[in-house]
């Protein structure tokens, strides 16, 4: 078993707050192909499928927008996984979100500003 990041050391960590009855959090399908994804990772929705992928600035597939938050890790190497992801009407802490590596302060600023769109607050 691979070590869990630092940061990420438990299923939503990243919530400060969210609605009652978790009206925050919807389920769908992290995409195949996508890999092991921590709980935690900013993510983009495929425009084709609909189904989520970590966040990808320099695509253009659907996944250069910010949409959602994983809410629990899946390994999703060679297969749809089915998971929970934070979508709306949440606070979340921004040291407690994964980024894809390099990307930059312009990108992760917009990516902010696109999760805010579907209220979900970057504290």
């Amino acid at each position: 078993m691979e070590p869990i990041a630092q940061n990420m050391a438990r299923t939503g960590a990243y919530l400060i707050s969210e609605p009652a009855g978790y009206r925050g959090r919807d389920q769908a399908s992290m995409a195949s192909g996508a890999g092991k994804v921590q709980p935690g990772t900013v993510c983009g929705k495929v425009t084709a499928t609909g189904k989520f992928k970590p966040l990808n600035p320099t695509a253009n597939d659907g996944t250069e927008v910010a949409a959602a938050v994983l809410f629990q890790g899946c390994d999703a190497t060679d297969a749809d996984v089915r998971r929970t992801f934070t979508v709306r009407d949440t606070e979340v802490t921004e040291a407690e979100l994964i980024w894809p590596a390099g990307i930059t302060a312009n990108q992760k600023s917009n990516a902010i500003t696109e999760l805010s769109g579907r209220g979900i607050i970057v504290r």
